[in-house]
């Protein structure tokens, strides 16, 4: 979020004030420069306002940077491969590149992982509960995938290595700490 500190400077006194307040909810540079705002305008702060308010900015500086686990690239990494896999299955099947809708459905499928994928790499923790109910959901396609290695042995192994590679990417979500102090 862009700050300008001009706007801020049309504040009076006691909405500025509003924004140094221990429970502010305003970002780190709004409380910097409410508080050099304020103090331009000659209030006097005791030692300990201005290191409660140096304090207040710090903490939210480091509330700001989120450090994505280790674990959401490696969740990631293995969902991704499961879509590359998916679409050397759309080749092997000549029955999805011959009928418009299953192609449709198919690179739906293929882009809603992606998008899954990519949610995870930024670090989204409730990903995991959406993913885990999907997965939930997909058992019942076991039945397709053992039809598929009879007709198709190559397609029902790529299916059951595409399962095995979510089934790891679920288990790295799960894998990672819960966040302390958030």
């Amino acid at each position: 979020m862009i700050v300008k500190k001009s706007v801020l400077e049309q504040k009076t006194d006691k909405q500025l004030e509003e924004y140094i307040k221990s429970e502010s909810r305003f970002v780190p540079e709004a409380i910097k420069y409410a508080f050099e705002i304020l103090q331009s305008r000659g209030k006097e702060f005791s030692n300990d306002d201005i290191e409660r308010i140096n304090s207040l900015i710090i903490f939210k500086n480091q509330k700001k940077e989120y450090i994505i686990h280790e674990n959401h690239i490696r969740s990631s990494n293995f969902l991704f491969a499961s879509v590359g896999l998916g679409v050397i299955n759309i080749f092997l099947l000549p029955e999805i590149l011959n009928s418009g809708f299953a192609e449709f459905i198919a690179i739906c499928t293929l882009a809603f992982l992606i998008g899954l994928g990519l949610l995870i790499r930024k670090g989204i923790d409730w990903i995991k509960y959406l993913f885990l109910g999907l997965m939930i959901f997909g058992l019942l396609g076991l039945p397709l995938m053992i039809r598929n290695m009879f007709t198709n042995p190559i397609v029902g192994i790529i299916n059951i290595l595409q399962s095995v590679l979510q089934l790891i990417s679920l288990f790295f979500l799960f894998m990672i700490p819960k966040k302390e102090g958030l």
